[in-house]
């Protein structure tokens, strides 16, 4: 692992965080299944551990490797989520963007820690 990809990583962990609340704003103010208790709890929890993830890699803690494994998971289920009730909505497609590459990176950091980088 080297620290251009870990870099990569937090920032998309930080920017998917922004995007998931913004989002979950968006949502709220759409109502119908865009506000479904579901939905909305999926797009929360990939906020807060995509802010989790992030703080572990900026204060080098030797648990972020499995940090991002959770955290690549909630993103995945979030890009899904967002992406079966999209529609077109060019903050939902934003949504489900941020959250494939933050899922993609947190993914190689998982990866490179369990393979001792």
């Amino acid at each position: 692992m080297n620290q251009q990809d870990m870099r990569q990583c937090i920032d998309n962990c930080t920017s998917c965080h922004q995007v998931c609340l913004r989002t979950i704003q968006h949502c709220l103010s759409m109502g119908g299944q865009h506000a479904e208790q579901a939905h909305i709890r999926t797009m929360a929890d990939c906020a807060q551990i995509c802010s989790v993830s992030a703080d572990f890699m900026v204060r080098g803690s030797d648990l972020h490797g499995r940090v991002c494994g959770v955290c690549a998971e909630a993103c995945r289920r979030c890009a899904d989520d967002c992406a079966r009730i999209a529609q077109g909505d060019r903050m939902m497609n934003e949504c489900v963007d941020i959250c494939r590459r933050c899922a993609e990176s947190c993914v190689r950091m998982e990866e490179a820690m369990m393979a001792g980088a």
